[in-house]
C-alpha cells in the first residue's frame, strides 16, 4: 500500500528498539522463554513440515527455538538494529531454515500462506484502527485453519480500575534498566504506545477470521496471550 495516509510503521516502532545499543541488551532485559509457546503450537499440530513466520522477530528467540521444529521459520521486523542481531542469532546457531525479511505487520508480504504465525509485543505498536488493518492481513497470510499465537500487552480490566491497576505493576518495576523495565519505561510505554483492551481486540480477531481457541491473562490484568485459529469459510 502506497497511499499517503498509509502508517510508516518504523515511526511507531519505538525509537529504542532501532537503537543498536539498546538492542545488545534487551534479550536480558525480557528474560523470555519460548518454550512454553513453542509446547502450545506443537499441540496444535506445528511440526516438521510446517511453515512459521514470526512477525515481530526481534533479536529471534522465539525464531531460533523454533526454527529446529519445523521446516520453514520466516523472521519479520521493521527494526535494522534487530535483524543485525536476529542474524547473528541465526548464524550461530548454524540454522539454514530461516528467511529473515525487513518489514512490519502492515508491509509484509509473503509468497506463501503460513501454517503458523507467532507474534509477541508487536501488535501494540499499532493504534486499535491498524490494529484492524494487521490482523485481516495476518489472516490472509494464514492457511485455512492456520493458527496464530499472538502475545502481548492487553488490558483485561476496566477503564476506572487503570488506577489501582497500573500502580500494582509498576510497584516492582526494577530501578537498573539492565535488569529489566523500569517504572519510566513502563510508564512510557502506557503513555505512548497503543495497548489495548481485551474486550476491544477480541472482537478484532474475531471481525478478522478468527476463532479465538483459548484467551489466557497475567494476574496483573496486562499482558495476554491468545491462540486463535483462521475460520476455513
Amino acid at each position: 500500500m502506497g497511499a499517503g495516509w498509509f502508517l510508516d510503521e518504523l515511526a511507531t516502532a519505538g525509537s529504542e528498539h532501532l537503537d543498536p545499543e539498546y538492542v545488545a541488551g534487551y534479550d536480558r532485559k525480557s528474560a523470555f522463554d519460548p518454550t512454553a509457546d513453542i509446547e502450545v503450537l506443537q499441540g496444535l499440530g506445528f511440526g516438521k513440515d510446517s511453515t512459521l513466520i514470526d512477525l515481530g522477530a526481534g533479536t529471534g528467540t522465539f525464531a531460533v527455538a523454533a526454527a529446529p521444529h519445523c521446516r520453514r521459520v520466516i523472521a519479520v521486523d521493521v527494526s535494522h538494529a534487530m535483524l543485525v542481531a536476529l542474524e547473528d542469532n541465526v548464524r550461530k546457531a548454524g540454522l539454514g531454515n530461516v528467511e529473515i525479511v525487513r518489514a512490519g505487520l502492515l508491509s509484509y508480504q509473503g509468497r506463501e500462506r503460513a501454517d503458523f504465525i507467532y507474534s509477541k509485543n508487536t501488535l501494540h505498536h499499532l493504534p486499535d484502527f491498524w490494529k484492524g488493518v494487521a490482523l485481516d492481513r495476518l489472516a490472509q497470510q494464514l492457511q485455512p485453519d492456520g493458527i496464530l499465537r499472538l502475545r502481548d500487552l492487553v488490558y483485561s480490566f476496566e477503564p476506572r480500575q487503570a488506577d489501582p491497576t497500573f500502580e500494582a505493576w509498576l510497584a516492582p518495576a526494577p530501578a537498573d534498566p539492565r535488569t529489566g523495565w523500569t517504572r519510566g519505561e513502563l510508564e512510557t510505554h502506557i503513555r505512548t504506545e497503543y495497548s489495548t483492551y481485551s474486550w476491544l481486540l477480541e472482537p478484532m480477531l474475531t471481525h478478522a477470521g478468527f476463532e479465538i481457541l483459548e484467551a489466557a491473562f497475567t494476574e496483573s490484568k496486562v499482558f495476554a496471550a491468545y491462540t486463535c485459529r483462521r475460520r476455513s469459510q
